[in-house]
């Protein structure tokens, strides 16, 4: 059986919402943490890794692209980690498709590439922003969980006690 983009995208969508999850039990003050530039703060790395999935949805011509609310309070992440469970399962669907130019508008101009560059490119910016928003909270003092918890590893680990496929 050949190795497919599958499993990577539904291991993004499980990890994204157990981190999200996590998230939602932070302290207030969490959501200003910052690695090295203050306008990079977890409220905004939580709104852009949703805003990015519905940007990849929209790229992949499922649906339009909205404006996703950055989080003032703790509270509007579970809002957040719903959208972004929508917008994961809309990108995961995508996969079942054939390979094809995909052509969309991106600042006034016509873009066109493969839809398994988009698919790896939706699970690389999901995972490089996950990193991005940890050691944003944990660089301040704050911890809401391990990215070890959330890897490959035990996402298969996951599975197999589940009994999910």
């Amino acid at each position: 059986m050949p190795i497919t983009i599958e499993k990577s995208l539904a291991h993004m969508a499980w990890a994204n919402q157990k981190l999200y999850q996590a998230c939602e039990h932070l302290p207030e003050e969490a959501l200003g943490s910052f690695i090295v530039n203050p306008e990079w703060t977890a409220a905004k790395i939580l709104q852009h890794i949703v805003s990015g999935a519905d940007w990849y949805v929209y790229c992949l011509g499922i649906a339009p692209w909205h404006d996703i609310p950055l989080p003032i309070s703790v509270s509007e992440i579970s809002e957040l980690t719903k959208s972004l469970a929508k917008f994961d399962a809309q990108i995961y669907s995508a996969y079942l498709l054939d390979d094809e130019l995909i052509t969309f508008n991106e600042e006034n101009r016509q873009i066109e590439v493969t839809r398994s560059m988009l698919l790896s490119e939706a699970v690389l910016h999901a995972t490089e922003h996950r990193a991005q928003l940890m050691d944003a909270v944990e660089s301040r003092g704050f911890s809401a969980l391990s990215l070890d918890s959330i890897d490959l590893w035990s996402y298969e680990t996951w599975i197999g006690s589940s009994g999910q496929n």
